[in-house]
């Protein structure tokens, strides 16, 4: 369970999900169940990102001159962590795709196709593309409501999800996710500040 939940903010971002119904009647997963229900993609994905941060924050303690090596090397690790999420989607996911739209270290918002039940769980399979993050998490529905819609059209549903149960690594990288997108974000606003200056 996450103690603090309402402590980590949310970003509007774009990225995939797959959602399968969880039956609560079996509990919600520990750590290390959850862990077990991950693919060996995922698993692998996870640790070689969880190395990665370890090399780096070490290698940033060194002195100036590391920092050329620190930049080759994030270059290195990110064209690894792209062909193992690339390769990770590839494989057949189990659920039904849905398109998110925000997400935190508490939670994510989808647009979804059908309906979701306020209180029920789902287990999450969740691909952040441009911050490389992939991982595996449940999750309770704590709003879905219809979006208006053409009467052409059929209709879409906002969805809240609550992370229930998420590795400890993963809000991790949800969060500093969450922060770079918001770095990104910070930026061209400014960069389109400055373009309306002139």
């Amino acid at each position: 369970m996450i103690p603090d939940s309402n402590s980590y903010f949310s970003v509007p971002h774009n990225f995939n999900a797959y959602l399968s119904p969880w039956d609560t009647a079996q509990g919600l997963p520990t750590e290390d169940e959850l862990k077990d229900m991950q693919s060996v993609g995922l698993k692998l994905l996870t640790e070689v990102k969880s190395l990665e941060a370890n090399c780096l924050l070490q290698l940033r303690n060194l002195d100036n001159d590391a920092k050329a090596v620190v930049d080759f090397l994030k270059l290195q690790s990110r064209k690894v962590d792209l062909v193992l999420q690339h390769v990770l989607e590839k494989e057949v996911q189990e659920g039904q795709q849905v398109k998110g739209n925000q997400f935190g270290g508490s939670g994510i918002s989808i647009t979804s196709s059908f309906e979701l039940n306020v209180g029920d769980y789902h287990k999450a399979h969740i691909y952040l593309h441009a911050e490389v993050v992939a991982l595996l998490c449940i999750c309770q529905v704590i709003e879905c409501i219809p979006i208006d819609e053409n009467d052409d059209q059929d209709t879409l549903w906002h969805c809240q999800l609550e992370f229930s149960q998420i590795l400890e690594d993963d809000i991790e990288q949800l969060v500093k996710a969450s922060l770079a997108v918001q770095q990104k974000m910070l930026k061209k606003r400014k960069q389109n500040i400055d373009k309306q200056r002139r």
